[in-house]
């Protein structure tokens, strides 16, 4: 049997709130969770850098012979 010797932390400095999820609050924590995955995203981004401008390229037009 393995022992734990941690010490569990109970704050009372603020009042526990046990109120119920409306649908409304429920909505308004998905849409937080939602824009920060999304935030987190993009702060992971990175830049990608241009693609070079190719050399010019020479072409020849052959003119429909004139009836």
């Amino acid at each position: 049997m393995k022992t734990v010797k941690t010490q569990l932390e109970l704050g009372f400095a603020t009042p526990m709130k046990l109120t119920r999820m409306t649908p409304h609050n429920r909505r308004m924590a998905r849409a937080r969770w939602w824009f920060g995955q999304m935030h987190a995203v993009v702060d992971r981004a990175f830049d990608w850098s241009a693609t070079p401008v190719p050399p010019p390229e020479q072409i020849y037009l052959t003119l429909a012979k004139a009836r």
